[in-house]
């Protein structure tokens, strides 16, 4: 049971996750809430990379393995960046799991060629997500768009490629 709800909880939790950063963006969520979401995030993560390193430790899986592992770290960055009022940690949990799943997603895409488009897409999305958000106060829509836009690429590309797995595997 524990170990179908790791291989699925993600399909779940990826756009649920993504959801919330597009609520706070929104102002509907506060900065309790994402600290919150930042802890309770860094628990699930800890607890997978635990309990799922035995079956992780080779080929695309050892990548999304370490994806997790330094998912934690950024997690960890963002509950202290809302516990100490730190924008600057707070970007290294935004950009950081903007990114991270970049890499797995860029691997994953390498080697499974029947999804090779949904892992190089979905990266393409975390990547363009990450820099339009970046980039929004220079964009020449309002930054408020651009940044739900950049939120919901990153998102819709992660989801993506952790629903292809979850449902090819």
């Amino acid at each position: 049971m524990f170990r179908r709800a790791r291989e699925v909880g993600p399909v779940f939790l990826i756009p649920a996750a993504w959801t919330v950063v597009a609520a706070a963006h929104a102002g509907v969520v506060t900065d309790h809430t994402l600290l919150v979401a930042h802890v309770v995030m860094g628990v699930l993560l800890a607890g997978f990379a635990v309990t799922a390193y035995p079956d992780m430790r080779e080929g695309t899986l050892r990548v999304w393995w370490t994806v997790i592992a330094v998912g934690f770290l950024a997690a960890a960055a963002g509950a202290a960046g809302f516990r100490l009022d730190s924008p600057a940690l707070q970007a290294v949990a935004l950009y950081g799991w903007m990114l991270l799943p970049a890499v797995g997603l860029l691997d994953t895409g390498r080697r499974v060629e029947a999804a090779r488009v949904v892992y190089l897409g979905g990266a393409a999305l975390c990547v363009v997500g990450a820099a339009v958000y970046a980039l929004a106060p220079a964009l020449p829509v309002p930054s408020s768009t651009a940044v739900l836009v950049a939120v919901a690429a990153v998102g819709v590309g992660q989801t993506a490629g952790i629903l292809d797995a979850a449902l090819r595997y």
